[in-house]
């Protein structure tokens, strides 16, 4: 039987959680969410949307109905309320095991039966968080990459039950975002795409914490051989410096190989605060990174 998802409820208004529910709203979805920090989507319209620094950057989103659904994003003030009536929750919570587990509880305990829940974590399986629901048939990772950036596409990928139907329900959902949904056969640490993603970045994390290459020499390699208008630590700095050192930890936390710490070196710029866009400022300074010079790529 195929599963009609008309609402969606975001569960976290972060770099990622924002860009999902706006999306969603563009795409003619009725959508509810919730963050316990009620500035959330205000501070990412700021940092991001208003500031304008990507708008030569995204081509595949209308970011003039972005600014048109976070006027009309209906926010609710407890998780309880916003899964309410919901055919598809989509929790997007820092990367933390046990945070995750207890928002999942809550998810179950509050949502319609037939809801089908989903998590957009980086690194986690659902397979982790499955048995805190009575749904394990229902659950399943829908990993976003940055839509913002043009990076159109999610991993989807299964738990130990999850039905066919569901999986179904969530690439038909990613698609009617103007999504290309990666699946995921067999279930695997980093899901498709990220996995790769998450090699790059430990690799130039080394290199740079290591003094082995400058960050700016490592993504102006990146940026050339790719031609995209960034390189790996301008899209660490996307994502959220604190947010990227999380993901790595889980894969520590994972192999307990020492070789897959995160460097000190990160660790001691989040300790600062310097998390990337956020905050105006991580391995660049924002709104205006060196990256986006042209000078920066000119011999």
């Amino acid at each position: 039987m195929k599963y009609r998802v008309e609402n969606v409820t975001i569960l976290g208004l972060g770099t990622l959680g924002a860009q999902i529910a706006l999306q969603s709203l563009a795409s003619g979805y009725r959508v509810r969410a919730y963050d316990p920090d009620e500035n959330a989507l205000n501070r990412f319209m700021e940092t991001s949307i208003y500031s304008n620094r990507f708008t030569l950057k995204s081509n595949r989103v209308d970011l003039s109905k972005w600014k048109e659904a976070a006027d009309n994003m209906e926010i609710l003030s407890s998780l309880r309320e916003a899964v309410q009536g919901a055919d598809l929750i989509i929790e997007v919570v820092p990367e933390n095991l046990d945070l995750k587990l207890g928002v999942w509880r809550e998810i179950d305990q509050y949502t319609p039966r037939k809801a089908i829940i989903a998590t957009n974590s980086s690194s986690i399986q659902v397979s982790k968080l499955e048995g805190a629901t009575s749904r394990p048939e229902q659950c399943l990772n829908i990993h976003f990459y940055q839509l913002i950036l043009g990076q159109n596409m999610a991993d989807i990928m299964g738990g130990t039950q999850t039905s066919a139907e569901t999986l179904e329900a969530g690439k038909e959902y990613v698609r009617s975002l103007g999504v290309v949904p990666l699946s995921v056969r067999k279930e695997i640490l980093g899901f498709c795409f990220n996995r790769v993603w998450r090699a790059v970045k430990k690799e130039v994390l080394k290199m740079w914490a290591g003094g082995y290459v400058d960050y700016h020499d490592l993504d102006r390699g990146w940026m050339i051989f790719t031609g995209t208008p960034w390189g790996p630590f301008g899209l660490m700095d996307s994502v959220g410096l604190d947010v990227v050192y999380d993901i790595e930890m889980v894969y520590y936390q994972n192999s307990k190989n020492p070789e897959d710490l995160p460097p000190a070196a990160l660790e001691d710029m989040i300790r600062v605060g310097k998390l990337g866009v956020k905050t105006s400022e991580g391995f660049y300074r924002y709104p205006n990174p060196e990256y986006l010079d042209p000078h920066f790529l000119r011999p």
